[in-house]
């Protein structure tokens, strides 16, 4: 199963530490989405990551390989479903080819908020670690 991170599992260190046998594969654009900080996360101390519907915006992320037991995994991480769900999405690879994913959604669109410095670097490494920037 494919699962596209774009915010803090796209940090390759935590997502190995999170589901060992996880597999990175390719960058990939979410097309018509956006990428927004909501809420607010006692663990970070600020708005974490989620994406949001916008017509002409896209989202960069990081496509990895899952089994169903590093979903239910990422499920404990991602508090579902109190916080978060699971959402299929179909994303764009690199190539132009088109694949269904799975990603994490916020459940309540709340509005927007800054995101804790210490957030902010672990998704820049994940950036990073894709050589997406």
């Amino acid at each position: 199963m494919y699962y596209f991170a774009y915010g803090a599992n796209l940090n390759r260190k935590q997502m190995s530490e999170r589901c060992p046998a996880c597999k990175p594969l390719f960058r990939a654009t979410l097309p018509n989405h956006k990428l927004i900080f909501t809420g607010w996360s006692r663990k970070w101390r600020g708005g974490t990551a989620t994406i949001r519907p916008a017509q002409g915006e896209k989202v960069l992320g990081g496509i990895y390989e899952v089994s169903e037991a590093d979903l239910k995994t990422l499920d404990g991480f991602e508090d579902v479903p109190q916080t978060n769900s699971r959402a299929k999405k179909t994303v764009v690879k690199d190539g132009g080819d088109w694949v269904e994913v799975v990603a994490y959604v916020k459940r309540e669109q709340l509005e927007e908020a800054k995101p804790s410095p210490e957030y902010l670097a672990i998704v820049r490494q994940g950036y990073k670690d894709w050589r997406i920037i």
